[in-house]
């Protein structure tokens, strides 16, 4: 490694020489300048024995880092190899270690399972030995009861089955005899009075209530003093209707229909709030985006409070007291409300009046049965709130609110979802379809009803085994009827199920409809 520089110096001081002798052989016609020749030439010698030596103690100095160089990477490399190799008997040390901890645990775990298999052993043959034994005492209880029939059978004169159906037959006979003369007796009477007390009390109630139905729609029409007017309630690039509209959470329609608006939404209430809250801006003629958030805040006020004053209204007219202050909000929000065309509101005073003289004709509890008829449909102001039926969420805020039990089974019952507790949950019910039955108290499109029913029958029909369908109830049930020997148990439960997601899927209707699968198994036999 030292060579090959002190090579490369001599050579470069050769060539020094050797362009100092070409300068100074110049000057050989002039025996002045061999002496200054001589000299250049022994200054040249002399430089380059400087210069060579200079280069030897270089290459030596750069032979020795490079050897401290490489002894020092050697001893990196060695001491990072050092470190590896302990790391990796440190990782085969513990490896051995968890290899050992494995193997003792495989061994307690199969001297457990030896033991369990030995105590299994053990129980098995004790089993078995109680087995020989049970049935070997089985067998002498059945050789002493066979023993003891036949003692008895000597002594009667009649083996068991014969006295059994003697005995069967005799308590067969009795009961059809006491039956049939109950059943005799109870009939004569019900033909006697039912059906003419039945219908003077329906009647009597019928006639005494005259009280109007009327249809509220989705519009409401706001008169105006002339057609420039609903210029302002447009405004400038239709930004007052927009803030109307934004308040209220109706759709104003203003067409060609002459000094006239109207308001169009589903929600009653908040059509109502917007109708009055329209007629207030247009009588002051003040219409702008702050006005009209001011005046919308009174007319919700307004409604709000005429809603707590039709609740009371209502209770005052059917002779209702102590009812809990948000049924009464919710009885006066009926006013806005309609079932087939038909105020509910009215509808419902109309069923507490006939409810209540039909339970003063037959001795009942007149309150208590005006109670529940007023509340029977409370929960149809509440179906686009919350989920379920009006009769489960009528049942529920009424439970909530502390109504007396038998109230509470008026409002369940009276579409028969739950078994009546009462007579008075019997008259809710008459009085109920009394109100809603009657000509003109209802409308609806007479096709879409049959449709539904239709399609109701229909679905049902389509299945395998079904003898016969009923669509009840306004189409809120269906029966469905079952051949026994093509549908058991499993199927019907499976077949009701089916029945009612085809009807989720396949039809719209309003609510929720009930499917009933009926399976009647019969015994037959013949006298001769």
């Amino acid at each position: 490694m030292g060579e090959l520089p002190l090579a490369a110096l001599t050579s470069a001081a050769g060539v020094v020489v050797a362009v100092l002798a070409f300068l100074l052989g110049r000057k050989s016609g002039r025996q002045v300048e061999i002496g200054e020749q001589r000299r250049a030439k022994a200054t040249a010698e002399e430089t380059a024995g400087r210069v060579l030596e200079e280069a030897r103690r270089e290459a030596e100095t750069l032979r020795k880092g490079a050897v401290v160089a490489g002894k020092e990477e050697i001893l990196h490399l060695r001491e990072s190899l050092d470190q590896e190799v302990r790391s990796r008997r440190l990782e085969v040390e513990r490896e051995e270690k968890r290899v050992v901890e494995r193997e003792s645990q495989l061994d307690r775990a199969r001297e457990s399972l030896e033991g369990r298999e030995q105590e299994l052993q053990r129980r098995g043959r004790e089993f078995g030995t109680r087995e020989q034994a049970t049935a070997a005492r089985e067998q002498e209880l059945e050789r002493l009861i066979a023993d003891e029939r036949r003692k008895l059978e000597q002594l009667a004169g009649l083996s068991a089955e014969q006295a059994k159906s003697e005995l069967v037959r005799r308590l067969e006979d009795e009961a059809l005899a006491d039956a049939a003369s109950r059943l005799r007796e109870i009939r004569e009477s019900a033909k006697r009075n039912a059906e003419r007390e039945a219908k003077k009390i329906v009647a009597l109630a019928v006639q005494r209530v005259a009280a109007e139905t009327t249809a509220e729609t989705t519009v409401s029409a706001v008169s105006l003093p002339n057609d420039e007017m609903k210029g302002r309630i447009i405004g400038r690039e239709g930004r007052n209707i927009r803030a109307f509209e934004l308040a209220t959470g109706v759709d104003v329609i203003i067409d060609d229909t002459p000094d006239t608006v109207v308001v169009s939404c589903f929600d009653p209430v908040r059509r109502e709030t917007a109708r009055l809250a329209l007629e207030k801006l247009v009588s002051d003629g003040r219409i702008h985006p702050g006005r009209i958030e001011e005046v919308v805040a009174k007319a919700r006020k307004e409604v709000d409070t005429a809603i707590v004053e039709t609740g009371e209204q209502a209770a005052y007219d059917v002779g209702v007291t102590g009812v809990h202050p948000e049924l009464i909000k919710l009885i006066g929000r009926m006013r806005w409300r309609t079932s087939y065309g038909q105020n509910i509101l009215a509808h419902s005073k109309e069923v507490a009046w006939l409810a209540g003289m039909m339970a003063a004709e037959l001795g009942l509890d007149v309150a208590l049965a005006k109670r529940g008829a007023l509340l029977h449909d409370i929960g149809k102001v509440l179906t686009h709130e919350h989920e379920g039926t009006h009769v489960q969420l009528g049942v529920e805020v009424a439970t909530k609110y502390g109504e007396n039990p038998l109230v509470v089974n008026c409002i369940a019952a009276h579409h028969d979802d739950v078994p009546h507790e009462s007579e008075v949950s019997v008259l809710v019910q008459a009085a109920d379809a009394i109100s809603g039955s009657r000509p003109g108290a209802r409308r609806e499109a007479f096709e879409t009803y049959v449709k539904r029913l239709e399609g109701l029958e229909k679905i049902a029909s389509s299945y395998r085994g079904v003898e016969r369908v009923f669509a009840i109830q306004a189409g809120r049930e269906v029966r469905v009827v079952v051949t026994p020997e093509q549908v058991d148990d499993a199927r019907m439960t499976a077949m009701s199920e089916e029945i009612a997601r085809r009807i989720e899927s396949e039809l719209q209707y309003p609510g929720q409809i009930k499917v009933v699968v009926i399976r009647e198994s019969r015994a037959v036999d013949f006298a001769r």
